[in-house]
């Protein structure tokens, strides 16, 4: 069959050069799992993956613009099983992030379009049902015939499955003219992501804020839980931001919407939440978060975190940058079983089983790079056009992508009373559990911890800790010492209260790159080829080098010399690297950000190469690319730089590195390099190494040496820099002074500047103190502080 790309592509063969026939080969590129021909783009400033489902015998995708509440560029997708896509026709775009598929009628359901078990495809036009459609739900009292709708601006809508005629019940909120038949909502909060219905309600969920605080400070209030129950207005259920609602119906809603529960995820400022409705009551549970790239209270950075089978025991959900294990039979009585499987760095709008791979829909490569911009990035770097890919992987990779790690508080920085317990917090699913508790209480306060051993919501007593006035501990837990669920209640009403987990596992990764890397040059030698790179228009990938030479690579991963030393010249000056983004000392790197410094580990094979250190990777997720280590780099709006999270240590060369149709590429290739991870042009002067950000894991596991303090002149009771501690394996640091001092270490729990005491060491010139970590000890950072005028040395070693 003729392939249909060519439908919504007008131009784009003339650009590269391509046939209709160019997309359709019969062994198509694949680069670790993504298939560059497969690439979905608009014209807008955002493409997100919203939805992909298997339906018809084919696999059937919608992507989505930014705010685009009366359509947009952006197409519905057909994949046969041999891969060859089809732009169809019908597509009117928008910002379509639903699904469901209406078992009476046999239809699905997606973004705008109503796809029946035949493949045909009928749409309801954006003029009938304005908004930015979020999420489905069958019908509270007619779910044989009708299907509800629901839009990011709070508007509720009902549609006839057979007719396709829409009726208003709750306003779009972007609707200027008078409502005809709904109603306007107030409901707080704004940015909707989900929608599900059962016990005899409608539940509908948002995860932002419309306010310039909401844009900057990830702890703003935000975002809402709310349901309905046939007429009137959403009803307020809990004001914290949401996402996921689902249950065990999933895709196709309530099999028994009487009794199955609803599952609802979310978070706050303290960690991720998960919502029961059950027996018409709500109840709520924490875990924790793998990152924190998600957080900012606008609700732009979150996607569509999702809960979905995929062919397991258990469904698959996905959540703050972790694949969790999520039991269907999940309740109140029977609570065990959710688990962490691996964290990703990806962002997943949408997931399933299809053809024994688990597709996942990404949001890779946004032109507007919207709120995400800092002084170390280049102002103009970001694609020309939006695009984003699917990503097809075994199931059993889930598994296998970063190692876990989770952090999450039940209480932060708050007032509790007195016998009333915390919400229970996740207490199983990793190698190692660090505890943080402190107060500013004038008095002694005892805090119990209780613990729901089986998840049948039976609580017993694990331990008691009394704390001093204003006090402090840290501890771990044992593991003689499990449960489901953990949770703490205090003896008396306490101030300024943080409970705080920290928990990651076992760092098993060698020091040694993966070979998929081999071919990318080392450090120990100056790469053979270089050159800076930026995602195009339609499937183009421009590289230019120092040289003045131009190329361009193709979908079919193809690298041709195709213009001028004057395109090369503007591409280098777009893209540069923006001059003195670190600096380096005698004690560590230096990074700094909205008027804080911070200090980094550096490595000793690293050397200065003029390489790329920023870059946006996917939507509105930085890489940071640091004295030889990759960092996932949160935007600034979610804490930035206080909340960054070691990735990986390569000590490569690398000297560009760029997303584009759903990969991960890097120029500094060595002489001759050869790989399928390698691509050359004809002439070798021009070469890429692709794979996908996940990728990246499987690099040397993060390790490096500094500290805040090398020979430094350092005043009485004035704290140190801040130097990074997180997600590092094994730990020491040595101390040394030329006067006999006090110095005390600090660590910074939670990443929010909330400074609690590890340990004071007595340090006498001419000796060296050294100090090795407990095995999981876990902070975002640590600093030094000394009692009196000296020269000392904080050195710590991460391996």
């Amino acid at each position: 069959m003729p392939n249909a790309i060519a439908i919504a592509s007008i131009g784009a063969a003339a650009i590269l050069g391509l046939t209709d026939s160019s997309f359709s080969e019969s062994s198509p590129a694949n680069i670790s799992g993504v298939y560059p021909h497969l690439t979905m783009y608009n014209n807008e400033g955002e493409c997100g993956t919203g939805a992909v489902v298997p339906w018809a015998g084919k696999l059937w995708a919608v992507t989505y613009a930014p705010h685009s509440p009366k359509g947009s560029s952006d197409k519905l997708y057909e994949i046969a099983p041999d891969l060859t896509q089809t732009i169809r026709p019908e597509s009117i775009g928008g910002t379509p992030a639903n699904r469901m598929i209406h078992k009476e009628s046999n239809r699905l359901f997606i973004g705008p379009y109503a796809i029946s078990g035949e493949g045909d495809v009928r749409v309801i036009p954006w003029q009938a049902m304005p908004g930015r459609h979020t999420g489905n739900a069958r019908h509270l009292t007619d779910p044989a015939g009708r299907i509800y709708y629901a839009t990011m601006e709070e508007g509720l809508y009902s549609v006839d499955v057979d007719t396709l005629e829409v009726e208003e019940l709750i306003a779009d909120g972007n609707s200027k003219k008078p409502v005809q038949n709904g109603i306007k909502s107030s409901l707080p909060g704004y940015h909707g992501k989900g929608l599900y219905s059962g016990q005899g309600r409608v539940v509908y969920a948002n995860n932002g804020e419309r306010s310039k605080a909401a844009k900057a400070n990830p702890t703003t209030p935000s975002g809402a839980l709310a349901q309905w129950f046939g007429q009137g207005d959403w009803k307020l259920v809990r004001r914290n931001q949401f996402t996921e609602l689902t249950g065990p119906g999933g895709i196709y809603g309530g099999g028994h919407p009487e009794t199955d529960p609803i599952w609802g995820m979310g978070w706050d400022a303290r960690s991720l939440l998960l919502a029961l409705l059950e027996n018409g009551e709500w109840s709520y549970f924490r875990l924790p978060k793998g990152s924190h790239s998600y957080d900012g209270a606008h609700g732009w950075n979150t996607e569509w975190p999702r809960i979905r089978e995929i062919g397991e025991k258990d469904y698959l959900a996905t959540m703050h940058g972790t694949f969790w294990r999520f039991p269907p039979t999940f309740s109140n009585e029977n609570s065990s079983g959710i688990a962490p499987r691996s964290n990703y760095l990806k962002v997943i709008g949408d997931f399933c089983k299809w053809n024994g791979k688990v597709v996942l829909g990404c949001d890779d490569s946004a032109k507007s790079e919207f709120l995400n911009t800092r002084t170390f990035k280049p102002a103009d770097g970001a694609p020309r056009q939006s695009n984003s890919n699917l990503w097809f992987i075994d199931p059993q990779q889930l598994d296998g992508f970063g190692p876990l790690i989770g952090r999450g508080s039940v209480w932060l920085r708050e007032d509790v009373e007195a016998n009333s317990p915390s919400d229970p917090y996740l207490f199983s699913g990793y190698d190692h559990r660090q505890f943080s508790l402190t107060h500013s209480t004038k008095s002694p306060v005892t805090f119990t911890l209780e613990v729901d051993k089986h998840g049948s919501g039976e609580w017993s007593t694990l331990r008691s800790i009394t704390l001093a006035p204003k006090g402090t501990e840290i501890l771990f837990f044992s593991e003689d010492e499990g449960g489901a669920w953990i949770r703490l209640v205090a003896d008396k009403n306490a101030t300024g209260v943080t409970a705080h987990f920290q928990y990651r596992n076992r760092d098993t990764r060698s020091v040694k790159n993966d070979p998929l890397f081999n071919g990318v040059a080392t450090t120990e030698k100056a790469p053979a080829t270089a050159g800076v790179m930026r995602s195009l228009a339609y499937h183009t990938l421009g590289i230019a080098l120092a040289d003045g030479s131009y190329y361009e690579l193709n979908p079919k991963m193809k690298i041709a010399k195709v213009s001028s030393a004057a395109q090369s010249a503007g591409l280098l000056s777009a893209v540069a690297q923006p001059a003195n983004s670190f600096s380096v000392d005698g004690a560590s790197a230096i990074m700094e950000e909205d008027g804080k410094r911070y200090r980094f580990p550096k490595n000793d094979a690293y050397s200065a190469t003029g390489s790329r250190v920023c870059r946006e990777v996917a939507t509105e997720r930085d890489l940071l690319n640091l004295h030889g280590t990759f960092y996932e780099l949160p935007a600034r709006n979610a804490l930035g730089l206080a909340r960054i999270r070691p990735v990986a240590t390569h000590n490569l060369a690398i000297h560009d590195f760029c997303s584009h149709n759903g990969l991960l590429f890097f120029t500094g290739l060595g002489a001759g390099a050869q790989g399928e991870h390698i691509f050359r042009s004809a002439d070798g002067k021009a070469a890429v190494w692709a794979g996908v950000v996940d990728d990246l894991w499987r690099l040397g596991k993060p390790r490096g040496q500094g500290g805040p303090w090398k020979i430094a002149a350092v005043k009485a009771g004035v704290p140190s820099d801040r130097y990074l501690m997180t997600a590092y394996d094994r730990k020491r640091v040595a101390l040394d002074a030329s006067s006999s001092v006090r110095i005390s270490l600090e660590v910074d729990i939670d990443g929010t500047d909330l400074w609690v005491p590890y340990k004071t060491f007595e340090v006498a010139p001419g000796e060296t103190v050294s100090h090795e970590f407990p095995e999981g000890f876990s902070a975002y950072w640590i600093r030094a502080t000394s009692d009196l005028d000296t020269t000392a040395t904080a050195w710590f070693t991460y391996e």
